[in-house]
């Protein structure tokens, strides 16, 4: 599949007109309609039905649109970190679960930028199961991820810091009171968990049996949007430490006892090969993890 014809049809997908998207791409109508009827031929499928004033995509056409715009957005970053390989610059990509240690990545990353000003710099905010999607699909540099996940098929570097977990809960709630957490606080409590995979066998064993004990009564993969629904309600999200930022916001975090505690690494593609920014993080990586274990 052409790179130029890809761009084509996200430009169509975008415009939902032929028309418009010819305009922008400076094509004539019947020029574009033959690249895309074309690029329907090469791929077998259908991919978008064209109406009285808009096209719809078909299922393969939005599954195009999805994989396209990963496959433009990892071109573009290859283009330019090659187009920069004379000087230290260019894209650097790095993903990152919700964990205080990402202020270790960020000192590291502000070192750089005001070092190299020619570095772009672009944060994916997601769980472990998303680092590694995108990782595994070359749309990220460098991952952050919080144990328990499998990092066997990558290469990766355990960082010397770690979180505590505990729950979030609103000022309110009757359990609010208390210094610290065990499981038989919270049997019969209406539970919000981590979504990420693993998670739940680390959360079971801590609370002593199977999760199927407890009252979950949801999810999430990102805890700001759980946590507003702890604050005006019942529920009590497990979590970890300093996330959200409790003062003033009518919410409390406290911690579980016995302590549970999670490590965190960097994880990056096994045997890949880095850019010259993601070169130049590594060695800064490595070697402030080094001074941080003395």
């Amino acid at each position: 599949m052409d790179l130029r014809v890809l761009n084509y049809f996200m430009t169509v997908a975008r415009e939902k007109t032929i028309s418009r998207a010819a305009e922008t791409l400076y094509l004539s109508q019947p020029a574009l309609s033959k690249q895309l009827k074309e690029l329907e031929a090469e791929l077998g499928v259908q991919l978008f039905i064209r109406g009285n004033r808009e096209i719809t995509l078909t299922e393969e056409g939005t599954y195009l649109v999805n994989r396209g715009k990963e496959i433009l957005s990892l071109v573009e970053t290859t283009t330019a970190n090659l187009k920069k390989n004379d000087i230290i610059g260019g894209d650097i990509t790095i993903g990152g679960g919700e964990t205080q240690a990402f202020q270790f990545i960020s000192r590291i990353l502000n070192v750089l930028l005001e070092q190299y000003p020619e570095i772009n710099v672009h944060l994916y905010s997601g769980n472990a199961d998303d680092i590694k999607e995108k990782i595994d699909k070359g749309l990220l540099d460098f991952g952050l991820v919080i144990d328990p996940v499998e990092k066997q098929k990558y290469d990766y570097l355990p960082l010397p810091l770690s979180d505590r977990w505990g729950i979030l809960i609103n000022d309110g709630h009757p359990l609010a009171c208390k210094t610290q957490i065990t499981s038989a606080d919270l049997v019969d409590q209406p539970l919000l968990i981590s979504s990420q995979s693993l998670v739940d066998n680390q959360l079971a064993d801590w609370l002593g049996g199977n999760l199927s004990n407890y009252n979950v009564v949801g999810t999430y993969n990102l805890l700001y949007n759980a946590s507003v629904l702890v604050k005006y309600g019942q529920a009590i999200a497990l979590c970890i430490d300093g996330i959200i930022n409790t003062k003033n916001l009518g919410l409390t975090f406290i911690p579980f006892a016995p302590p549970l505690t999670a490590n965190t690494s960097v994880i990056w593609k096994k045997n890949g090969t880095f850019s010259n920014v993601a070169r130049l993080f590594f060695n800064e990586l490595v070697h402030s993890a080094s001074q941080e274990n003395r």
